[in-house]
């Protein structure tokens, strides 16, 4: 993390003792992270975002008999620039409801915690991650910012030349390409290139 990028408060939000506890812990270890606030019900997320204004907000899309979801309109409500990140272990929810409920992502459980937690960084940088997506145009989940980095890396600029370009770090640049590589299932540059050709994401 650059010493220009603001650290970000984030708030986790699930009901299980264990999955609530850990990704807590994981996330109040990263350097990016300012602080970690958790909550096991709707009631107590409300609050502790109107008072918190947490940057990010890891919410769990079941949370025993309350929906995730409503509970995102809920916070987006008391704290409108908070990012919601819903996560399930079992329960989806297609991209286009999610974002009508004002959520900047949707991830799954197995996805391991490190995937986890990168997904809270990048919903805190203002990309959206979605496991899947249903967006018109096949821009294969990549978010407007996603699209510029992946626009300057099939010119070939280097990340640091992308930074200097979109007055980034080159850290989040770095970060952003992972997100990309994700999103259209390739390991470097040169695939992420011919990838995004064949969809017809590079004009």
């Amino acid at each position: 993390m650059s010493d220009q990028e603001e650290r970000v408060r984030v708030l986790v939000v699930d009901d299980h003792e264990v999955v609530h506890w850990g990704f807590r812990l994981l996330l109040d270890r990263q350097s990016w992270v300012e602080r970690c606030d958790g909550a096991t019900n709707r009631g107590k997320a409300v609050e502790i975002a109107a008072n918190l204004r947490p940057g990010v907000a890891l919410v769990d899309l079941m949370l025993g008999p309350e929906s995730g979801a409503e509970l995102c309109e809920d916070i987006r409500i008391v704290s409108p620039g908070t990012k919601v990140l819903l996560i399930s272990g079992a329960g989806r929810i297609s991209p286009a409801v999610a974002r009508a409920a004002g959520a900047s992502g949707f991830v799954t459980k197995d996805w391991s915690a490190a995937d986890v937690v990168k997904a809270v960084r990048m919903v805190a940088l203002g990309s959206e991650v979605f496991t899947d997506d249903d967006r018109p145009g096949g821009s294969a989940g990549l978010s407007e910012r996603e699209m510029e980095v992946l626009g300057l890396v099939a010119t070939g600029a280097t990340n640091r030349e992308i930074a200097g370009q979109l007055f980034l770090s080159p850290h989040t640049v770095k970060e952003y390409t992972s997100a990309i590589y994700r999103k259209l299932g390739v390991r470097n540059r040169a695939e992420a290139v011919r990838s995004a050709q064949g969809q017809g994401l590079l004009r």
